[in-house]
């Protein structure tokens, strides 16, 4: 356990989240004091300073937010560098499942990420309307996601310290291989089927994008964002690997594999979010935003392309399928 927490990797991570939580600390203590002090129709000296700080806070939100999404990458790194630590592990998958945080701490971190990327974007409309509409809105969103902020430090505490170097775990040969019977696909499925509903919900996604069926968008994103992650564990990630045997969604983000995973779990998450976050800025805010459609609806193709170049180009290469 010291050794993990001795980690230069581990102690740049935690240090960072501390650093951050601290600051958002402070924005906290003032969205509470906005919250029940804020009265827009009121011109006391009172409601000008709660204006000022509510730019404050703004400022230390948007830059916290920014240091956030780099930090999950990171946080992903850092783990991934500890399967040298931890008996067993190969890669960041045995590390994760060290302990019974990782997996609640990995999603929650995602969730964290999706919730700040929508008070952005509240944050901007209620900038552009003339009485400050949604600063209510965003200051109690704020306070949920600080609230999970407080939950994922807890997290990263406990699983930090509780990963332990003197006992094995499972390598992701077994955690999402044969051998530990990890790979039944959701509702049944076999690969073929999924591939073609791979396909078939990304048409779907893109059609209900640039046709502006808002609703239809989010639940067939959602879909695509499920499909599409047992797609390139299962699948896609076997040609990266260049061996059917090999599934797992870490491996493909180390040096090995030219960290294309980054790439591949990047465009997947900045696509379905964008997408997300356009179709819920139409049916709620009335607010359009042809960029961030044509951003989802680049970041997806670019994403299915990316996949589908490694299935390609080792058909081509050996003149058969995996």
């Amino acid at each position: 356990m010291n050794d993990i927490l001795l980690s230069h990797e581990v102690i740049v991570y935690l240090l960072s989240e501390v650093l951050l939580y601290a600051l958002l600390s402070v924005a906290f203590l003032v969205t509470l004091g906005l919250l029940k002090g804020w009265d827009f129709n009121s011109f006391t000296s009172k409601q000008f300073k709660l204006e000022n700080r509510s730019y404050l806070v703004m400022s230390i939100i948007s830059f916290s937010i920014l240091l956030k999404v780099l930090l999950l990458p990171y946080f992903v790194y850092t783990i991934d560098n500890l399967s040298d630590l931890v008996p067993g592990a190969m890669c960041g998958a045995g590390v994760i499942k060290a302990n019974s945080y990782g997996n609640p701490l990995l999603l929650l971190k995602i969730v964290i990420l999706f919730l700040s990327g929508l008070w952005i974007s509240i944050n901007k409309i209620d900038l552009e309307s003339k009485n400050y509409l949604y600063i209510k809105l965003k200051s109690w969103l704020f306070v949920v996601i600080f609230l999970l902020l407080s939950v994922e430090l807890s997290l990263d505490i406990l699983y930090f310290t509780n990963i332990h170097t003197d006992r094995p775990v499972s390598c992701c040969s077994v955690i999402f291989g044969e051998v530990g019977g990890a790979n039944t696909l959701p509702l049944g499925l076999d690969t073929p089927k999924l591939i073609m509903l791979f396909y078939l919900l990304f048409a779907l996604s893109i059609l209900t994008i640039v046709t502006n069926m808002e609703l239809l968008t989010i639940v067939a994103t959602i879909f695509f964002g499920v499909v599409a992650y047992y797609g390139v564990v299962y699948f896609f990630g076997t040609y990266i690997y260049e061996l059917p045997t090999h599934k797992c969604p870490f491996c493909m983000m180390q040096d090995h594999y030219y960290y294309v995973g980054y790439f591949v779990w990047g465009l997947l998450f900045l696509g379905l979010f964008f997408s997300i976050d356009s179709a819920i800025m139409s049916l709620w805010f009335k607010k359009s935003s042809k960029k961030l459609k044509r951003a989802s609806v680049v970041l997806l193709s670019l994403f299915v392309v990316l996949c589908s170049s490694y299935v390609v180009v080792y058909y081509l290469k050996n003149g058969v399928f995996l």
